[in-house]
């Protein structure tokens, strides 16, 4: 027993003091710190879009600038909201909605609802003498805002439009209009705006029989189409340029389409409107009745009575055990491969003899595996621990995330399946590589006999987000008990509270598994650690098996 403690330790050490192990035990925290703090530092340091608009129709350029409008409104009204949460006093929290919990959609109707109301009033709260006359009656208000607060700054706008350049007429057809502003939407060149030059984002073109290329339902829409794409195939045919019909936009940045819908929205919803009024309809009582809207509460028949009701833990409680599958997977994967290559290593260089001359196989296969477990508990508790503290310092609903999240673990008991499946997935898995790395000298054999055992460890991550919509379907039941499979497959089911029969009899066919697998590993091991040469057959290797 001490011979497996040492050589556990040495193992520990040896490793511990690895480049690998350190990039790996804080890659992970580093990760998620980028995830949270420098995604939305790159969200606000993105820069402003500047797009011309040319509508030769005269029908849509209001309803556009409009929308832009709202859009920009309602990214002051996020910013003041932060503002006050910031530096409000807590009679004043407590009765705000946090901002960053506020869904952009779900802004957007707050603030349509408000200009509703309030009409042209709006424009005049957003801007920056509105927004200060707001913020001192807020800080005289008893419970206002502290005293010691920084000024409130205006965030910058997503989108801007800038004018054609003067030497170009509007009028003129959109096609030459869209090759003479080809230049600019390519960065060639640039355009004069507040006295800066600025590069072009986008050119959105509105012709003015831009109403011949409405699409209609019904008959008339299926003729249209028809006739459309016959012209489109007669004129390639005769190898001419396809006319284009309809409006244009032209963007060289294909990755952002936020412009790009929010002009096809503003479109379709004027057109909605005309459409009412030329059929005689009330256009404000439709936008009224397509307002209205019925909600459906979530409940949950496995709750008590009166409590029914599916909170934000209910949901973090059906989800959480897909990260653990993942942070499972990652862990088996990444010391059990540490297993093989040092094996391998200690193997090619004749170490393993001198650690033989002074223990046996079993106790060196032993001490091998408890080593290699310390290294991963130790990884896997630093990125859990990591992961919490990150959230908790970090600002607005993430905050608010671990908390819920700590009571569905230690409520739940996911914490205990967790570390028995890891201890049982990693004596498994390790058991194998370990058997891997005995029969090979060299890693590129390591990884030419790794094949199989990949395939095999991909259908965990295949299966993984689909486990939970059917925790106790006829798929993750098959999956359970494969013992390749259950750590995996019973983990990602642990929150579903599958059948006692699924829970106790997969564990013990695991623990049989492992144990049976343990066994072979060690006949494997005992035999193919000081073999040279090319790696046994697989008719010896069952030789060694039944010996």
């Amino acid at each position: 027993m001490r011979a497996i403690f040492l050589i556990a330790l040495r193992e520990y050490a040896e490793n511990a003091k690895t480049k690998g192990f350190w990039i790996g035990l804080f890659l992970f925290p580093v990760i998620i710190f980028a995830s949270i703090f420098v995604q939305k530092a790159l969200e606000e340091s993105t820069p402003t879009r500047h797009f011309i608009l040319v509508d030769q129709s005269g029908l849509y350029g209001t309803s556009i600038r409009e929308d832009i409008a709202k859009t920009y409104r309602s990214d002051v009204a996020r910013a003041l909201g932060e503002y006050v949460q910031d530096h409000g006093v807590n009679s004043v929290e407590q009765h705000l909605p946090d901002p960053e919990k506020l869904s952009a959609d779900l802004l957007d109707g707050m603030m349509a609802k408000a200009e509703s109301v309030m009409g042209p009033e709006m424009d005049a709260m957003f801007t920056p003498a509105g927004i200060e006359v707001m913020l001192t009656q807020m800080a005289t208000a008893s419970g206002g805002l502290v005293e010691d607060r920084p000024p409130f700054e205006m965030p910058k706008a997503r989108f801007q439009e800038v004018s054609l350049p003067i030497e170009y007429d509007a009028d003129l057809p959109i096609d030459e209009l869209a090759k003479i502003l080809r230049p600019y939407l390519k960065g060639e060149k640039t355009i004069t705006h507040d006295g800066e030059q600025i590069q072009l984002f986008a050119a959105a073109l509105l012709p003015r029989d831009i109403q011949e290329s409405i699409d209609r339902p019904g008959m008339a829409g299926l003729l249209k189409m028809a006739a459309d794409q016959e012209s489109a195939r007669k004129a390639e045919a005769d190898g001419e340029a396809i006319a284009r019909k309809g409006g244009q936009f032209w963007a060289a940045n294909l990755a952002d389409a936020d412009l790009k819908s929010r002009i096809q929205r503003s479109i379709n919803n004027e057109l909605h409107h005309t459409e009412l009024v030329l059929r005689g309809l009330d256009a404000d009582a439709v936008a009224e009745v397509n307002e209205t809207s019925l909600s459906l509460s979530s409940l949950d028949p496995k709750k008590d009575e009166g409590k029914e009701e599916v909170s934000m833990a209910d949901k973090i409680r059906q989800w959480a055990p897909v990260g653990f599958v993942y942070l499972l997977w990652i862990g088996i994967f990444t010391i059990s491969q540490m297993l093989l290559n040092n094996t391998v290593e200690e193997k090619s260089n004749r170490i393993i003899e001198v650690l033989l001359s002074s223990v046996t196989a079993a106790e060196l296969m032993l001490g091998k595996l408890a080593g290699i477990a310390g290294i991963g508990i130790t990884m896997i508790g630093v990125w859990m621990g990591s992961l919490i503290t990150i959230l908790k310092l970090s600002s607005g609903p993430e905050a608010e995330i671990p908390n819920v999240l700590l009571d569905v673990l230690l409520g739940s008991g996911l914490i205990y399946w967790f570390v028995l499946y890891f201890c049982l997935g990693y004596l498994l898995y390790a058991g194998i590589f370990l058997a891997i790395g005995s029969l090979c000298n060299t890693i590129k054999d390591a990884q030419n006999m790794m094949g199989p055992i990949m395939v095999i460890m991909m259908v965990p991550l295949i299966t993984m987000m689909f486990i939970p919509k059917d925790p106790n379907g006829t798929l993750a039941t098959i999956l359970s008990w494969i013992p390749l499979y259950t750590p995996f497959t019973m983990m990602n089911r642990a929150a579903a509270d599958p059948p006692m029969f699924d829970k106790i009899g997969t564990l013990v066919l695991l623990v049989c598994f492992t144990f049976f697998t343990l066994l072979m590993v060690g006949k494997v091991f005992r035999a193919g650690i000081l073999r040279t040469g090319q790696p046994p057959k697989f008719r010896e290797l069952l030789t060694w098996i039944k010996s």
